[in-house]
């Protein structure tokens, strides 16, 4: 039994500075300044808060017209930026100017993936795969530890059925280091899905206090969501985009590819990486809800959030939602 107790200690203090050490490093950014209303968005919302900026910004000056129930109408063909351009090209492809429809699309745009990638690349938020991975090596750590538990009892009693004398039972010669390696893997586990980093937080909360005080309708649904908006039609029309789960709208002869499927398509051929509108928490959301403590890139919504603790975050980045994710 003393090989044995010898091998669950040193696996366990293997598994927790991996772990440990894993954490940091994936979280550990360098201070950099946020540049523009969308990447604090990315970080506050994820995908999804950065398409709201947009919309918000095109409605603002009269360049797009959103009515009801959720329909957009282009005013002007003039845009200032990667981020508008989307959302005229993505709306342009839409049939019949569908509100939720194209928030999705431009969501999946490469002009939006870029923002999450280079917002990555500059270590102000993980990337979904990173948080991913910790994430499972994280459960993988608590899960083997619960495990050994009761395995440990069983192995306390046999022994003490082979030689009934007094001594120290074998889980309690263990019970320390696996209870160190599974509160690990559970904190590690809770850190580890946060989108935003230590650096992406301050920088977040440095834009807002510079900016936070602006009459910009676009600029105060990055920071703080569309639920901010002065606006009542245009707010629950937002609003109402972001609880919007269904089908990709499809091209306008039919039968073709989800156009908003086409985006990440296209995304993909550019080399972007498409994984920030992967799954149904990193591209949803944008509500409003900040961003403080979910796995997903930006939130989804109904209030959920996404990453973790932006003086907005997110809802995300977080996306989600939380960022911010919606992964």
């Amino acid at each position: 039994m003393g090989f044995l107790i010898v091998l669950i200690h040193l696996a366990g203090v293997a598994g927790i500075a991996f772990l440990v050490t894993r954490v940091v490093r994936t979280r550990r950014g360098v201070d950099g300044p946020v540049h523009d209303r969308y990447e604090v968005a990315f970080l506050t919302g994820g995908p999804a808060r950065v398409a709201d900026t947009a919309l918000v910004s095109l409605q603002a000056d009269g360049r797009l017209a959103i009515g009801g129930p959720g329909i957009v109408a282009v005013v002007r063909s003039t845009a200032h930026d990667p981020v508008e351009r989307a959302v005229l090209q993505e709306q342009a492809a839409a049939p019949h100017g569908s509100l939720p429809l194209l928030r999705t699309a431009v969501m999946r745009h490469p002009a939006v993936q870029e923002i999450g990638d280079d917002l990555a690349a500059r270590k102000l938020l993980v990337a979904p795969a990173t948080r991913r991975t910790t994430v499972r090596w994280s459960g993988a750590l608590a899960l083997t530890a619960l495990c050994l538990l009761p395995v440990s009892i069983v192995f306390t009693a046999v022994d003490f059925a082979i030689d009934p004398e007094f001594r120290l039972p074998f889980v309690i010669k263990v019970l320390p280091v696996l209870l160190a390696a599974g509160i690990t893997g559970i904190v590690c586990g809770s850190l580890g899905s946060r989108h935003l980093t230590s650096a992406g937080r301050r920088a977040t909360s440095a834009y807002g206090r510079v900016h936070g005080s602006m009459a910009d309708p676009a600029l105060r649904v990055a920071l703080h969501g569309p639920r901010v908006l002065t606006d009542p039609a245009l707010r629950e029309q937002l609003l109402t985009a972001a609880r919007f789960r269904g089908q990709p709208r499809r091209g306008r002869h039919g039968g073709g590819r989800a156009t908003a499927h086409s985006s990440a398509t296209d995304a993909a051929a550019l080399g972007v990486a498409t994984e920030w509108c992967g799954g149904s928490g990193s591209c949803g959301g944008g509500d409003g809800a900040s961003c403080s403590g979910s796995g997903s890139s930006c939130g989804s919504s109904g209030g959920s959030s996404c990453s973790s603790g932006s003086s907005c975050s997110s809802s995300s980045s977080c996306s989600s939602g939380s960022s911010c994710s919606s992964s």
